[in-house]
């Protein structure tokens, strides 16, 4: 399969795909959209956990109405 192929087939599919050498998963490719979809859920995971983290060595939580009306105050 040509490389143009594979790249097409990435872009429709919008799922990884794996391509397999001697039965074993030898590499995979995905569409630049679908990583950079990835990449963003892993930095909204990584936030999260650090804020449990932090949560759960004693920082104080703070309501999100009250920060959004701050934030609408300061700049609306």
């Amino acid at each position: 399969m040509h490389k143009d192929q594979i790249s097409n087939i990435a872009h429709k599919a919008q799922e990884p795909i794996f391509i397999s050498q001697n039965g074993y998963i030898g590499w995979g490719v995905m569409s630049s959209e679908l990583y950079d979809k990835f990449a963003r859920m892993n930095w909204i995971d990584q936030a999260i956990f650090e804020s449990e983290q932090e949560i759960a060595n004693g920082a104080e939580a703070v309501d999100a109405e009250k920060i959004f009306a701050e934030l609408d105050k300061k700049h609306f």
